[in-house]
């Protein structure tokens, strides 16, 4: 999550609270606060849980699992190539964990004739690093493999 969501959405819990607590002064004024207060940032930290790692010969993405060996090859999607990438030449088949402010992503192509998924398109502040944990070197290919 920007750090500028957090003051944000707090300050527009404290606002409501604020305009709670007018209508309804005395002994429960402190109760708008109570109750609201927690909203943004409840709803901000389960928005900013999403986690893209390598575990165990998988890559995880939030709830979604994918074996390595079926991976053909990976590639950087830089920001200037995210609207892109998101828009016109989005495949409809494609898994995609789109995060709108982290502006890089991976692009990860499978090579499985069982998966209708073409390819996961995953938002991630480290690209190179995730590419580089699943096996791709830096021109994209996986172990060596060549375009068939």
């Amino acid at each position: 999550m920007p750090w500028w969501w957090w003051p944000i959405g707090l300050g527009v819990a404290a606002l409501l609270a604020a305009e709670l607590h007018m209508g309804a002064p005395g002994m429960y004024a402190w109760l708008p606060y109570v109750l609201l207060l927690p909203v943004p940032i409840w709803v901000l930290t389960w928005l900013s849980r999403s986690r893209v790692e390598v575990v165990g010969g998988e890559l995880v993405v939030g709830r979604a699992h994918l074996p390595v060996d079926v991976i053909s090859r990976g590639v950087v999607v830089p920001a200037s190539a995210k609207s892109a990438a998101m828009g016109r030449q989005l495949d409809p088949a494609a898994f995609v964990q789109h995060r709108p402010w982290v502006r890089t992503m991976a692009l990860v192509v499978l090579d499985d004739p069982e998966d209708p998924t073409p390819y996961w398109l995953v938002s991630t502040r480290r690209p190179a690093e995730l590419l580089a944990a699943l096996g791709c070197d830096e021109s994209g290919r996986k172990d060596g493999r060549t375009d068939r």
